[in-house]
């Protein structure tokens, strides 16, 4: 499992000719690793003393988003091994016999079923991060301000991984037939790319304006 390997050695894999683990699994790394700066913040401020002086209701909010925000660590560290083997079925399906008629259906079938669920790992892992990105304003705004550069850090890296778990999304959904369900993910696409992008930008602005003070 790649998760549980050094950080030098994930790296050496990933610089490797070895096509895993590639862009969707070091997408749901560095989101990992965005999420996890916010729960540090978050760690680094729940407690002091500046924190008391947060309206009550904030701090119980922050609180209870940290709590989420650690249930998603979990679930993105699991995409980083997860996504090197989303494309194993469709690998599968394409050595698949296609001498008659029902081994050629029966094989398209199958390629299908392959790339849907390729895409579907990447796209899980983009509305995680998108719901990271969600969770980590109230810490932008109100967090430690000593921490202030590390929860802009995880916000960048967080809206890396969400546009780059899109690109595996788009690059596998050129190869569905199927129109309609084609039309429903693009559609998801474009929205978690525009919200997202939104988030991270009114992120960054609250990271700036307390880094200038």
């Amino acid at each position: 499992m790649y998760i549980e390997k050094s950080l030098m050695q994930y790296a050496l894999d990933t610089r490797s000719s070895d096509p895993t683990p590639g862009g969707g699994s070091v997408s749901a790394y560095v989101a990992t690793l965005g999420s996890a700066l916010t729960s540090m913040v978050g760690g680094l401020t729940f407690g002091k003393k500046s924190f008391q002086e947060v309206p009550e209701k904030t701090r119980e909010e922050m609180e209870t988003k940290a709590q989420e925000l650690e249930k998603l660590f979990d679930e993105l560290a699991e995409i980083v091994d997860r996504d090197t083997t989303a494309f194993d079925k469709v690998m599968a399906a394409f050595k698949l016999p296609k001498d008659t008629e029902e081994e050629k259906k029966t094989r398209s079938k199958a390629i299908q079923e392959g790339y849907r669920e390729a895409l579907e790992v990447p796209l899980g892992c983009a509305k995680k991060c998108h719901r990271v990105l969600e969770l980590q304003g109230v810490f932008a705004e109100n967090g430690n301000v000593n921490a202030i550069t590390d929860i802009g850090v995880g916000i960048l890296l967080v809206h890396s991984g969400l546009e780059g778990a899109l690109l595996n999304v788009t690059i596998n959904l050129g190869s569905i037939k199927d129109e309609n369900y084609r039309e429903e993910v693009s559609a998801q696409v474009t929205q978690l790319l525009s919200t997202g992008k939104i988030l991270k930008e009114q992120g960054m602005e609250m990271v700036y304006r307390r880094l200038e003070g």
